[in-house]
């Protein structure tokens, strides 16, 4: 049988994830986000698997582009400098869809084929 073992990569991202996606809401629902507009756009971001239809370079190019944390993270900056509260809350669903992924063990794309990710293979 095999160990259980709490620091292992994919063990961590895991717990990054799920601390993602769980601050994401909390500070979503304290900016006072609407919750049916988070539930219309939280899978917005996996309209990015249409890149595959270029071929696999491409969208996992285009996949890793939406599915990684820099975007958001400066949606996030720009929208609280600029005290602009709908991108905020924007970035906020993003953040959360991204931390969803990675609990759900979906991770950032190998140009090989969809189902190769940093993460496992799913």
């Amino acid at each position: 049988m095999k160990r259980f073992n709490l620091f292992a990569p994919a063990v961590v991202l895991r717990l990054e994830g799920i601390t993602v996606f769980l601050l994401a809401l909390l500070f979503y629902g304290m900016r006072g986000g609407n919750w049916l507009l988070f539930l219309l756009l939280l899978f917005v971001p996996d309209l990015s698997m249409l890149g595959y239809l270029a071929g696999a370079r491409v969208g996992a190019i285009i996949y890793n582009l939406i599915h990684a944390y820099v975007l958001p993270l400066a949606l996030l900056a720009f929208g609280l400098i600029g005290n602009n509260t709908l991108l905020a809350l924007l970035a906020l669903i993003w953040l959360a869809h991204i931390g969803l992924d990675r609990v759900l063990g979906y991770g950032l794309k190998y140009p090989t084929f969809f189902k190769d990710t940093h993460l496992n293979r799913v």
